[in-house]
């Protein structure tokens, strides 16, 4: 398989949702463990996600010890090793910028994402003995099946040693091997991505798994899923209530900038290099006075975010604010890049 192939092959796989194929995961999971020369476990385990697993596995009677290094870690070190001695170090390099990079950064913030947002699940639930330290411990021995595509995109092709590893991969979610046992899960059933592949929805979770277990958020951010649900409703004075200005802001794009200043109100006071300032007259109340930013940094699909910082009344100019959020007097902000 050439290596264009095979990275729209591990693409699809990560992106995968519905029901896993358990017959094959359950044979890929045996055969990892025999070419890893252990014994096959007694008893495979079904989860519908990994919440559901962790707790699984804070219930299951004796386990035995977690395998993760002998099934996943060594095997992988070693086809590395052998794949970087018979191509050098350049080609190496070459290799993995040209399959695995491409999928790294997407399986590894939405790995990360899914494990806090299993700690925060369990630690909310607050049931068992298990706190935050131990689910850690719990998340760090899972194998994690379809978002380990980016190194099995590398090693595709290069011989038997990672088959199980990766039939696993292709037919379920993540896993948990153990010495005795293994608990498998079940692969989202939803997942909703922008164009730069961060997680995003504005009218329901992000990714979610068959159990209910949800990660919701807005272009790439974590937010709450009540945040979401009150999107449709808003109006400028809930988004000038908002403290958060990170919330802030996911409001305003929901809402729409031009729309907000339009139904506010706001008068276009001043602009310069820094930003635009705005201000809105409020009755039987302070003016509120924000600078409308862009971030010089482009986001990964390469557009800018607009950002709206509130200032104190007496602003005049947009240099004035933006100085003042720095606790600087105006002829002291010259920043030698713009972020």
């Amino acid at each position: 398989m050439n290596r264009t192939t095979a990275q729209d092959k591990w693409r699809s796989v990560a992106a995968a949702t519905g029901p896993a194929d358990r017959a094959a995961a359950e044979a890929g999971v045996r055969l990892a463990y025999r070419t890893a020369g252990l014994a096959e476990p007694d008893r495979v385990l079904w989860a519908d996600s990994p919440v559901e697993a962790v707790a699984l596995l804070a219930r299951l009677p004796d386990p035995g010890r977690p395998v993760r290094d002998e099934v996943r870690t060594r095997p992988w070190a070693e086809e590395r090793r052998r794949l970087h001695d018979a191509l050098g170090p350049a080609a190496w390099a070459a290799h993995w910028q040209s399959t695995g990079a491409v999928l790294w950064d997407l399986t590894r913030a939405l790995a990360d994402r899914i494990r806090a947002g299993v700690t925060e699940a369990v630690e909310a639930a607050e049931e068992g003995d298990e706190g935050p330290d131990d689910v850690r411990l719990v998340l760090l021995d899972a194998v994690l099946g379809q978002h380990d595509a980016a190194w099995l995109a590398a090693f595709d092709g290069q011989g038997e040693r990672l088959a199980g590893l990766a039939a696993v991969a292709e037919n379920a979610g993540w896993w948990w091997p153990y010495e005795n046992a293994v608990v498998v899960c079940e692969r989202p059933v939803e997942l909703h991505r922008d164009e730069a592949g961060r997680l995003d929805r504005g009218d329901g979770p992000a990714l979610a798994y068959p159990d209910g277990f949800a990660l919701h958020a807005w272009r790439g951010m974590t937010v709450p899923a009540e945040f979401l649900a009150g999107l449709a409703g808003l109006t400028p004075e809930r988004i000038r209530q908002e403290e958060n200005a990170e919330l802030r802001r996911v409001m305003l794009e929901y809402y729409g900038y031009d729309r907000y200043l339009a139904a506010s109100g706001a008068v276009h006071e001043h602009q310069d290099e820094t930003g635009v300032l705005w201000r809105i007259g409020l009755p039987d109340d302070e003016d509120v006075v924000m600078v409308e930013v862009v971030n010089s940094t482009p986001e990964p699909d390469g557009s800018h975010r607009t950002y709206w910082l509130r200032v104190p009344p007496t602003t005049r100019t947009a240099r004035q604010g933006v100085a003042w959020t720095f606790g600087l007097r105006p002829d002291a902000y010259a920043p030698l890049v713009q972020t």
